[in-house]
């Protein structure tokens, strides 16, 4: 038998025991974004040091002006043994409308779902559950062989669902204690739920609010209609203008940075088959919208975007009230790719509403932070080596892919701590994370636990 054989064994024979830790620690209600919630947060913090101190890592909980961090080491393996960070997040998001659970939050429950077992509760997936698939591994491991094939720190936050406002101090302030060769973080999904992924792409973020005002005061619509400047319709026609008909953001400069898929990393994507009409047809829509030049899967994995995402403006309640608002505001915002400049995107956007602006409004605006897209080469040792040993678990080819989303914390490791990030989680699309009715398929969990006793083995090596 050899060495992962005997690990994987043991994964298989204490999954039930892997369960029972994993349903004590979504009972705690570490909801970050509420401070009523505060001391479930401590709870959950100590939780995992405890558990990770019963497996034999060097494990404390680290006070910060928000909700704790967790920091612990297990460096047994040796000098010459890789040393990795991984890291992963105890909180989880609030759980209203707390109506249209199908079954109390923070009481875990099995549900059998066209055959497929469940596990329902919020922080199921995000991230209780995907982080805990690396600290059983680590169990299983050490419960096998007393030592671990590599150098390990972990490090586990309860504020990235608030926007992690202490994260960066702490990375700053602990930056000695935390480099590592390279980080692992499992918070991303498969590609489907018989398919691992590596995402070796992420798109980055700039958020803008922008407020147009025109009177001194809302005004009524039969005194002053067609004489008053309505800013609504002045920033519904800037926001309309974002976009051309072929789907391109008109931005000037917007694209510097941009380039085309490598042709190896179009033809590997367009082999997925991904089915655009039942990825958009499963929440009742029908034609890709995005840049008509490129496929669904570039639209959504290697492309950039413009969205708006809220529109704010005068009479809003019930029934009629003829007004002409005094301010119109939206809150707009870009994915990035490449090696596009965020600070320059900002700053155009910001050029752009100013330059179209009629007389008699002026414009203020608020930025909610940004960030550059990440990418890793393909041919990067640890990706090759974690590609195999995932793919040896499932059976199944892991497909190295993009990801149309944002995660500041690979960000911020580069940055700070100046590590590259592997990307392997075991969440999928329809886990419902954010959102009433959180679940994470027992596959899921089980053979995440056996995928990470995999990988470690393989990046050891």
């Amino acid at each position: 038998m050899t060495e992962i054989n005997a690990v994987l064994n043991r994964i298989d024979a204490d999954l039930d025991k892997s369960i029972e830790r994993w349903f004590d620690l979504l009972r705690v209600r570490s909801i970050s974004t509420d401070p009523a919630y505060a001391d479930e947060c401590i709870k959950a913090a100590d939780w995992l040091v405890t558990q990770l101190t019963q497996i034999g890592f060097d494990a404390s909980r680290r006070d910060t002006p928000g909700h704790p961090m967790v920091i612990a080491h297990n460096h047994d393996a040796g000098d010459q043994a890789p040393h990795v960070l991984f890291y992963g997040h105890y909180d989880v998001q609030p759980v209203d409308p707390v109506e249209l659970w199908n079954t109390p939050p923070f009481e875990p429950e099995f549900r059998e779902v066209n055959g497929v077992k469940q596990v329902f509760a919020r922080g199921a997936a995000d991230d209780k559950g995907q982080l805990l698939t690396f600290l059983e591994a680590c169990r299983a491991y050490l419960a096998e062989h007393e030592t671990l094939p590599l150098r390990i720190t972990m490090l586990f936050e309860g504020e990235e669902e608030s926007g992690s406002p202490s994260l960066d101090a702490f990375l700053k302030a602990n930056a000695d204690e935390l480099k590592a060769d390279f980080a692992l973080v499992c918070d991303t999904n498969m590609y489907d739920a018989e398919t691992p992924a590596i995402d070796t792409m992420l798109r980055g973020m700039v958020y803008e609010e922008v407020i147009v005002t025109a009177a001194s005061r809302d005004l009524h619509s039969g005194l002053y209609g067609g004489a008053a400047q309505n800013p609504i319709r002045v920033l519904s026609r800037i926001l309309a203008d974002l976009h051309d008909d072929e789907g391109r953001i008109t931005l000037p400069n917007f694209y510097d940075g941009v380039s085309d898929l490598a042709p190896d990393i179009a033809e590997s994507w367009d082999a997925l088959n991904f089915d655009a009409d039942a990825f958009l047809g499963s929440v009742g829509l029908s034609k890709p919208a995005g840049e008509t030049a490129y496929p669904a899967l570039q639209q959504l994995w290697s492309r950039p975007t413009c969205d708006i995402n809220g529109i704010i403006g005068g009479y809003t309640g019930a029934g009629a009230k003829t007004v002409i608002a005094s301010k119109a505001s939206a809150k707009v915002s870009f994915r990035l790719v490449g090696d596009q400049d965020p600070k320059a995107i900002q700053a155009a956007f910001r050029a752009y509403v100013q330059d179209r602006l009629p007389e008699d409004c002026s414009v203020e605006f608020v930025g909610y932070g940004n960030d550059r897209a990440f990418s890793l080469p393909l041919d990067m040792p640890e990706i090759v080596k974690a590609q195999q040993a995932l793919t040896d678990e499932w059976d199944k080819q892991a497909v190295l892919m993009g990801m149309g989303g944002s995660i500041p914390i690979v960000g911020e490791f580069q940055r700070v701590l100046g590590m590259d990030t592997l990307l392997i989680g075991f969440g999928l699309d329809d886990d419902s994370i954010h959102s009433p009715n959180e679940k994470y398929n027992l596959t899921s969990f089980h053979k995440g636990i056996r995928s990470w006793a995999r990988v470690m083995e393989a990046l050891a090596k």
